[in-house]
């Protein structure tokens, strides 16, 4: 199937896969719906029938504002239908910072998921003189202004007004128009200072990484995909999005990340975005049920993940012995497929993107017999640049270039990259765009990395991130921190050293090992919050961060550390939609409770 715009992809659907077939699944009333083919062509047309009725033409932008759900496909769709231009953001993001971004690109219009969104928009409609429509996906909103109008409403309108055939046939018209070099989509990056940037994606940017990672991954229409991850992210709306519904391939809508596991067993996936977070999550939970377990059977537990662990590193660098090979058949009859059953899915394909994924997580899952592709990539470059190599996986990398796209270092370390998906510019911003590409057209990532022996790409941290301590050494605090959240008792850690005579950090830590270490020492409380300061506890902790560490050079160990009463959360501002975290404003906040622990009196 070859395709170059948007809505090409998506036209080409409606006559490839019959009216009858599934595009999307999602909850209605506590049970799945199916959405199907002919289901979403009918809302598709009459929704950008409605539009092309209330004035949107080419090149208009419009601003998306809403949770995953099969309203945002269909805003989604009847946009770039009409070669106009989407603007979707986290519905996260406060008043404050959508008036910014919707008013630096100057939105006709925005798409708004539910009363509460609306209310966001309606704080500063008024300042913005390009704003003439606001649609709600939701039926039921507070206001009486006129601007304002619901989805179906507008879909109902565009239906009555023309007959099913003339419907086609204009909106086939508009979107037959629409040319790979026309922009698809401003994405404007959350970042870690200032305010953010749009990032000008074109049709065909979109395309030729939906087309490589294709390539790469292998989706076929009888994949099964559960969405969770926000489409209005680059790497779920490429690839858990755009690239799944290219191939025909069945999309479910979790109802939330807390939701994942009960939508597993529901919707039985074989396919899935995912950020690393997630899947550590999940390992640090199988792991802690493990020591609930009846002696026997934890020993047993144990004894078939080092086993898988060790089968997966072998196989995976020159193959594993026939002993090996025995003892992991054992294991995973053992232990490994009560595990799947457990779970709810015999066998998952998962996407790593957004983060490094640390090899133990990979090593763990891999042993359970679920596969991970990891990729790299960011927003500029529609997004990803690489991905594992299915014929010479290397566990620890993030694969090699798509088809298409080429990659090179810099002198210091930085990754560049050049190819058909790296952005037009940032929008409205040339010296910013000057900046990011050069003449020749590579893009600057900003991240730090190596080639490996395998001619894979390794990413060690950020460039920004990377400390030089007051000795003069160079530190990249990524890896370090990676490290640490392997232990059980660390939920999140951010690294501080930049010109600092030694490294300390601040641990969120997971509350719930916490009160069983309380339960172990014996230790009461009458507020969780009093055991961030109890000796035992922070013994138990610092022994473990020891532990871990040991095999660092001295200069990268974390000599002291301090425990936090709240996890860095996006609603604290302290990281990003994409849980990337702002070192700057984390810093900024607890900087009492870092220089206590620089002060040697």
């Amino acid at each position: 199937m070859s395709f170059k715009t948007i809505p090409e992809m998506f036209f080409q659907n409606c006559k490839r896969f019959s009216e009858q077939k599934v595009a999307f699944r999602h909850k209605k009333e506590g049970v799945y719906t199916d959405v199907t083919y002919g289901e979403l062509k009918l809302r598709v047309e009459c929704f950008a029938l409605g539009l092309l009725n209330l004035g949107i033409k080419p090149k208009d932008r419009i601003g998306l504002v809403s949770e995953n759900r099969v309203e945002w496909a269909i805003a989604d769709l009847a946009i770039t239908a009409l070669g106009a231009v989407d603007v979707p953001v986290f519905p996260t993001l406060t008043s404050k910072q959508e008036e910014y971004i919707f008013g630096d690109c100057g939105v006709s219009a925005v798409i708004a998921s539910s009363n509460f969104q609306l209310s966001k928009i309606l704080e500063f409609k008024d300042r913005l003189p390009t704003l003439r429509h606001i649609i709600v996906m939701n039926d039921e909103y507070d206001t009486r202004d006129v601007a304002v109008m619901s989805m179906s409403y507008l879909t109902e309108r565009g239906c009555e007004l023309k007959t099913a055939e003339e419907r086609s046939f204009i909106i086939e018209e508009m979107w037959a128009k629409v040319l790979p070099e026309d922009i698809l989509t401003l994405i404007y990056t959350s970042g870690t200072t200032g305010n953010p940037k749009g990032v000008i994606l074109t049709h065909n940017n979109v395309v030729s990484n939906i087309l490589a990672s294709i390539e790469v991954v292998n989706i076929s229409e009888t994949d099964r995909f559960l969405s969770y991850l926000p489409w209005c992210h680059s790497f779920e709306r490429t690839t858990g999005y755009y690239a799944a519904f290219s191939q025909g391939a069945v999309i479910a809508f979790a109802e939330a990340i807390e939701s994942v596991g009960v939508n597993i067993k529901e919707t039985h996936p074989n396919l899935m975005t995912t950020v690393p977070r997630f899947l550590e999550t999940v390992m640090k939970k199988i792991l802690a049920g493990a020591l609930l377990m009846p002696p026997g059977k934890r020993k047993l537990f144990e004894w078939a993940v080092t086993t898988g662990r060790n089968f997966i590193k072998a196989k995976y660098s020159g193959g594993a012995g026939l002993l090996l090979n025995y003892k992991y058949r054992i294991a995973d009859k053992l232990v490994f497929s009560k595990l799947r059953e457990k779970i709810g899915i015999p066998y998952i394909k998962f996407l790593s993107g957004g983060a490094a994924l640390p090899p133990d997580v990979c090593e763990f899952f891999l042993a359970m017999g679920y596969f991970i592709i990891e990729g790299y990539g960011l927003t500029e470059t529609s997004p990803v640049v690489s991905a594992s190599d299915l014929q010479n996986y290397e566990i620890g990398s993030v694969g090699k270039p798509l088809p298409g796209v080429e990659v090179k270092f810099a002198e210091d370390g930085e990754l560049l990259v050049r190819g058909p998906n790296v952005m037009k510019g940032y929008w409205g911003d040339s010296v910013a765009t000057t900046e990011a590409i050069d003449e020749y057209g590579w893009l600057y990532t900003g991240d730090i990395g190596v080639l490996t022996e395998k001619n894979s790409i390794k990413i060690t941290d950020r460039k920004k991130n990377i400390f030089v301590s007051s000795g003069g050494k160079n530190i990249a605090p990524q890896p370090i921190e990676n490290l640490l959240t392997q232990s059980p008792y660390i939920e999140q850690v951010i690294l501080i050293g930049e010109n600092r005579e030694f490294l300390t950090a601040l641990v969120s830590p997971d509350f719930e090992q916490l009160f069983k270490l309380a339960d172990t020492f014996g230790v009461t409380y009458s507020e969780p919050n009093e055991l961030i300061s109890n000796t035992k506890i922070i013994k138990a902790i610092q022994n473990d961060i020891d532990r871990l560490q040991k095999d660092l050079s001295k200069y990268e160990r974390v000599r002291k550390f301090s425990l936090l009463s709240e996890p860095f959360s996006v609603e604290s501002g302290e990281l990003t939609p994409k849980l990337s975290i702002r070192r700057h404003i984390v810093e900024k906040k607890y900087n009492d409770l870092i220089e206590a622990m620089y002060d040697v009196k």
